[in-house]
């Protein structure tokens, strides 16, 4: 069962070929409208606060408190690749920062031992959702929301609705706090990543493979690929970088609290439908997704300093996403009236 459908919008070097300028550049404009409107976002806000937006205390404010944000929705567009979606992206973060740092506080374990425990258990949850949705035949949608609520309150039952505090090495901290050339190192694990998967997504056998999953999995499966095997593997991959972006926010809290973590949710979401809107419209891809997540937090920050409310953030991430989907939705209905045109009978020669 499929809860995405990939739809692509991607003009092809062919269909590029044979329209004049103008219109060529109407067909470019969906593919880098979004990095357009991030330029024309950072240009209006370093032009009305030229004192608190353009400042490099800024830039890092961003780069940190975005990376997590960021880790989710790359976790998040593994599965969507293959037309699944994966909600334990966001519940999931709250029982891993949590027991990232019991494991540690209560139970003695080293710091780079309760990492490898997190991520293992991470990558177990991918596996059993991917086990639900291809061997059960469950909808990933109810499938995720199932394992994502009863990790959900598990998180509770361990905390007792409680905060876990405890005494932290440096290094465990270290993993958020520190930076390289005056970046935060969790951009720099964002970085990392999305070229991993940039890599695996667009050169690899494997994520074409994925892609076409996503188009048409009856298909896919008539040409002899694996989808069981494949489907399965993008859950995995999702779950174990989802337990690092866990990882990454219990070293920037320093503590556990079951309340926390849930908010991620929507916004990476967000960032991964936001991301296949643009570079490759009409189906997810890496970095549509870094520019999905870099245009609200782009934003957010924008308002926010001109005194926006505490609703502010989860009313723009909500707005953008409508209007984005919105968007894509009226650009492929067009493709499509377009393709369903008859076409000029050829001229013959007299």
């Amino acid at each position: 069962m499929e809860s995405i459908r990939s739809t692509a919008l991607e003009p092809t070097r062919r269909e590029l070929a044979v329209l004049p300028a103008w219109q060529r550049a109407g067909r470019m404009v969906p593919v880098y409208g979004l990095p357009i409107l991030t330029i024309l976002l950072i240009a209006f806000f370093s032009a009305v606060l030229p004192h608190t937006f353009p400042t490099l205390l800024n830039l890092r404010s961003i780069l940190g408190d975005k990376s997590i944000i960021a880790l989710l929705a790359l976790a998040a567009m593994i599965p969507m690749m293959a037309g699944r979606i994966d909600l334990t992206v966001g519940y999931g973060i709250v029982m891993w920062h949590v027991l990232a740092i019991s494991l540690q506080t209560q139970l003695g374990l080293s710091w780079p031992a309760a990492v490898l425990v997190v991520l293992l258990l991470g990558t177990a949850l991918g596996l059993l959702n991917g086990l639900l949705v291809e061997i059960a035949q469950i909808d990933s949608f109810i499938a995720t929301l199932g394992t994502g609520t009863v990790l959900y309150a598990l998180a509770l039952w361990h905390t007792g609705g409680r905060q876990v505090v405890g005494s932290l090495p440096a290094g465990f901290t270290e993993l958020y706090t520190a930076s390289f050339l005056g970046i935060p190192v969790a951009a720099i694990y964002v970085l990392a990543i999305s070229i991993v998967l940039w890599i695996f997504a667009d050169y690899l056998p494997a994520g074409r493979m994925l892609y076409a999953i996503g188009a048409n999995q009856r298909a896919a499966s008539l040409n002899g690929i694996r989808t069981r095997r494949f489907v399965i593997g993008a859950f995995v991959a999702s779950g174990a970088i989802g337990a690092f972006a866990g990882v990454v926010l219990a070293a920037k809290l320093r503590i556990g609290q079951a309340s926390v973590g849930l908010e991620f949710l929507l916004p990476a979401l967000v960032g991964a439908f936001l991301g296949s809107t643009t570079i490759k419209p009409g189906r997810v891809n890496v970095w549509g997704t870094v520019i999905g997540v870099t245009i609200l937090a782009v934003g957010i920050s924008g308002i926010q300093q001109f005194g926006g409310a505490f609703y502010i953030e989860p009313l723009f991430n909500g707005a953008t996403l409508l209007v984005a989907i919105g968007i894509a939705g009226y650009a492929q209905r067009r493709r499509a009236g377009e393709r369903a045109l008859p076409r000029p009978a050829p001229v013959k020669n007299p």
